[in-house]
């Protein structure tokens, strides 16, 4: 059944255009409480990041949860995989992130995890989308939920963090610049760097409500860069807004992205003989990635374009690592979703296994060039993807490369996108064939 509300990653717009406003998210609460209230005692907790909308909706979810008899937890600014750590020991019925992530202040969202710490099943969201177009009501008095407010919730996610690595891993004498772009993890992630031995500098930890993610973290790099060289760090870890999302910079100001952070994850593992099965990637995982992996023969997936899907392959396949290009990655040995925190420890932990830079480390990965264009259409109407004269000069691109890159194309699942991409071993021929492929694909919806 197709959604009316549930994106890929919950629900995120623009606050104060539907449905990103107090009201629907009022009734979103009822609705979320009525749904597991139907299973029987019904506790949710409730994380936000730092952007100012989110004293509104956290109120606002408060009384639509409390209206339903469920009783609510309160975490306050806290990183998204922390509120699924805690969702699981706190054996919530679901946990709550008010958090758009990696977009500006003006934008905000709500994203669920089951009881298990994993995004909800498609039954129950469907579930919530039913109960939200019916009317609200109120239980009686007695049966209202109760709120209260989990004071400390930020030391225990940061000893969560510090579990991912062994009990006797000291990283003095290491310098490492920390980018929390203002955002969820502004508080935590220092703490676990310091308190691990690490000389740490930091970025973006000033949040006011407006300036998360603006020109900071891992979207916005340059000032991590900056920073590193100026102050001749070892290493710097940019986190997005929600702390779901890792980059890194070596020493030398080079952007270290997901695919080679996935890589040096992936062969430590292999190395300390930990690799259970492969890793999974995205349509949009440098083919470097395959092939550096294929070479440790270590098996490689590749899942549809964003976290639910990598999710969704590792779990059918029983596998524990997997992760996007953006620096979404998932250690399944530690936690069941993204974690910025827990990923940027487990490549220090590389890092130190080998004696080895950052630097030095990424060298056993080489990315291919990759170039994507998004070309913008109107929606409706003939969808670009399907049209003959573009399927067909997909089809010529792909055996002119013979064998040696590949072709993707495919649409935005939030905006009237289409990307593509091409990839290959020569960066001006790599070039040339996306730009052609741009110019079809654009006029097909003109």
């Amino acid at each position: 059944m197709s959604r009316k509300y549930f994106g890929t990653d919950g629900i995120r717009g623009r606050v104060g255009t539907p449905p990103i406003t107090p009201d629907f998210v009022l009734k979103l609460g009822w609705a979320v409480g009525m749904a597991f209230r139907q299973q029987g005692k019904c506790r949710v907790l409730v994380g936000k990041d730092t952007r100012i909308s989110g004293y509104m909706f956290e109120s606002a979810l408060e009384a639509g949860l409390s209206s339903a008899g469920a009783d609510v937890m309160l975490l306050g600014p806290m990183p998204t995989p922390g509120i699924a750590y805690l969702t699981r020991t706190f054996h919530a019925e679901a946990g709550i992130v008010i958090s758009a992530s990696h977009n500006p202040h003006d934008d905000n969202g709500i994203k669920f995890f089951s009881g298990q710490g994993t995004k909800l099943p498609d039954e129950v969201e469907l579930i919530i989308e039913e109960l939200i177009d019916t009317p609200m009501t109120v239980v009686e008095s007695s049966r209202l939920g109760k709120v209260s407010r989990i004071n400390d919730a930020a030391g225990r996610y940061i000893e969560f963090c510090k579990s991912s690595v062994p009990s006797n891993t000291d990283f003095a004498g290491l310098r490492v610049v920390l980018d929390c772009a203002h955002g969820a993890t502004y508080k935590v992630a220092p703490s676990v760097f310091r308190e691990l031995g690490a000389e740490v500098s930091v970025l973006g930890v000033q949040p006011n409500g407006l300036n998360i993610n603006d020109n900071c973290g891992s979207t916005h790099i340059e000032p991590l860069q900056a920073a590193v060289l100026a102050e001749h760090a070892d290493i710097g870890i940019a986190f997005d807004g929600d702390g779901d999302r890792v980059m890194m910079v070596d020493h030398t100001g080079a952007v270290v992205d997901g695919d080679e952070i996935l890589f040096l994850i992936a062969r430590d593992m292999l190395d300390r003989g930990k690799l259970h099965g492969g890793v999974v990637g995205t349509l949009m995982s440098n083919l470097g990635l395959e092939l550096a992996l294929q070479d440790l023969h270590i098996p490689f997936a590749r899942a549809k374009v964003g976290d639910r899907y990598v999710m969704a392959e590792l779990q059918a396949r029983n596998w524990q690592l997997g992760g996007e290009n953006s620096g979404h990655v998932v250690c399944g040995q530690h936690t069941t979703t993204g974690d910025a925190i827990i990923a940027a420890l487990q490549v220090l932990m590389a890092l130190k296994q080998r004696g080895q830079t950052l630097a030095e480390a990424r060298m056993g990965i080489r990315k291919c060039p990759q170039v994507l264009i998004n070309v913008r259409f109107a929606g409706g109407g003939v969808d670009p993807l399907e049209h003959p004269a573009v399927k067909e000069a997909c089809a010529k691109v792909t055996e002119e490369m013979a064998g040696r890159g590949r072709v993707l194309l495919r649409k935005s699942g939030t905006e009237p996108l289409v990307r593509v991409m091409v990839e290959g071993d020569e960066e001006g021929r790599v070039r040339a064939h996306a730009e052609h492929l741009a110019k079809v694909v654009t006029e097909v919806c003109a």
